[in-house]
C-alpha cells in the first residue's frame, strides 16, 4: 500500500500495480495495436501502390507513429488512464496526487514508451519497474504518473462463533450504546482468530477485552462466565438488535435468517435462541473448565447459568396431596372457589 498526499493535504492509500499485471496489460495493448497496424498497413500498401518508394516509406512511418504511438496516447487521454489492456487487468494510470491524467501525461508516457518498450522489447521498462519502489517505469517517472490497481480482491468475511446456548438472551437488557466502534472491531477480530492463538495469549486478550467491554457498558461481567463466551454473547446480542431493526419480523433469536426467511435452529435448543450452524461452542474459551460443559436451557425456554444449575436449590414446602373422593362413584367436580354448605 502506497500513501500519496494530494494538493489539499489529503492522504490517499493506493495499491501500485505489480510488474506481472502491468506486463500483461501492455502485452494486450500491443497485441491490439499490432493487429490494427497490420490492417492499416495492408490498406495503405494497396492504396499507395502507384506511388514511388519515398512516398511509400513516408506513409509507412506516418502510419507507425499514428497507430503505435498516437493510438495509445489518444486512448489513455480519452479514457483517463484506462486502456483496453489495463481495463481487462483492473489497472489505471493516475497522477502522483491520485487524480486523472491529462494529454500531457499520456504524451510523455507514450513518447518514452517508444524507447523503453518498443525499441528495447520492454527490457528497460521491466528493469525500471523492478528498481522503482512503486513499480514505475521511466515514462511514469518523467510524466509524474503511477499505475494502480482498481479492483482489489475482497476476502471472505470471517465467521464469528456463536456463544454457548446457556448464554443466549442473557444480555438482552445490556446498554451497548456507549461501546466504541474500535472495541467492537477488536472483539470481532479476537473471536474470528481465537482458534489460531495460543491458549494463554488468547485467554489474556479475552480478559482485557472483557474488562474494557464491561467498563463501556457500565455493567460488570457475570461471575463464572468465561471471557470468550461473554464476548461472543454480547456480540451476538448486538447483531440481534441490528438484525431486528433490519429484518423486522423475519428473523428470530440471534437475527440470522435462514432459507425462506426462517432462522437457523440448533438441534436441542429452543427456537427462541437459534444458533448459527457450525459454531464452535466447544472451544476452550467458551468452557467453564476441564470437564465442565455448558448447561442447556430449562424446559421453559429461559437460559440458566452453569453455576446456577450446579448449586443446590433451597427446599420449598410442597403442597399436601389432595384427599381422595369420599365415594368412588361420586363425580369429582372442579373447584369453584367456595366451600359447599355442610
Amino acid at each position: 500500500m502506497s500513501e500519496l498526499v494530494t494538493g489539499e493535504a489529503v492522504a490517499l492509500e493506493l495499491r501500485p500495480a505489480k510488474l506481472p499485471s502491468r506486463a500483461l496489460a501492455v502485452a494486450l495493448d500491443l497485441a491490439l495495436a499490432m493487429a490494427v497496424y497490420l490492417i492499416v498497413t495492408i490498406a495503405l500498401v494497396a492504396a499507395t501502390a502507384a506511388l514511388d518508394d519515398a512516398a511509400q516509406i513516408a506513409v509507412s512511418i506516418a502510419s507507425f507513429l499514428l497507430v503505435l504511438v498516437g493510438g495509445p496516447i489518444a486512448v489513455e487521454t480519452l479514457s483517463h488512464g484506462r486502456s483496453l489492456g489495463k481495463l481487462a487487468c483492473g489497472l489505471r494510470v493516475v497522477r502522483d496526487d491520485g487524480g486523472p491524467i491529462r494529454f500531457r501525461h499520456a504524451l510523455v508516457r507514450g513518447a518514452v514508451g517508444v524507447v523503453e518498450i518498443l525499441m528495447t522489447f520492454g527490457i528497460v521498462a521491466c528493469v525500471a519497474s523492478l528498481v522503482s519502489e512503486r513499480g514505475r517505469r521511466l515514462g511514469d517517472v518523467f510524466a509524474g504518473t503511477l499505475v494502480v490497481r482498481e479492483r482489489i480482491p475482497v476476502g471472505r468475511m470471517p465467521h464469528v462463533p456463536a456463544p454457548p446456548p446457556w448464554l443466549a438472551g442473557r444480555f438482552a437488557e445490556l446498554d451497548l450504546s456507549a461501546v466504541p466502534d474500535g472495541l467492537w472491531l477488536a472483539i470481532r477480530q479476537y473471536l474470528t482468530r481465537m482458534q489460531q492463538l495460543d491458549p494463554r495469549v488468547g485467554g489474556a486478550m479475552a480478559e482485557r477485552l472483557a474488562v474494557d467491554l464491561a467498563a463501556s457498558t457500565g455493567t460488570p461481567a457475570p461471575q463464572g462466565v468465561p471471557a470468550g463466551a461473554y464476548l461472543a454473547a454480547v456480540v451476538q446480542e448486538r447483531q440481534t438488535r441490528e438484525a431486528r431493526r433490519a429484518f423486522s419480523g423475519t428473523t428470530g433469536g440471534f437475527g440470522v435468517p435462514g432459507p425462506g426467511g426462517r432462522p437457523f435452529v440448533q438441534p436441542g435448543v429452543p427456537a427462541a435462541y437459534p444458533l448459527q450452524p457450525g459454531a464452535p461452542v466447544g472451544h476452550p474459551a467458551f468452557q467453564q473448565g476441564p470437564g465442565v460443559h455448558p448447561a442447556p436451557p430449562d424446559p421453559a425456554g429461559y437460559p440458566v447459568a452453569a453455576q446456577r444449575a450446579a448449586a443446590p436449590q433451597p427446599s420449598t414446602p410442597q403442597p399436601a396431596p389432595a384427599a381422595p373422593a369420599e365415594q368412588a362413584g361420586r363425580e369429582v367436580r372442579p373447584s369453584t372457589g367456595f366451600a359447599p354448605p355442610a
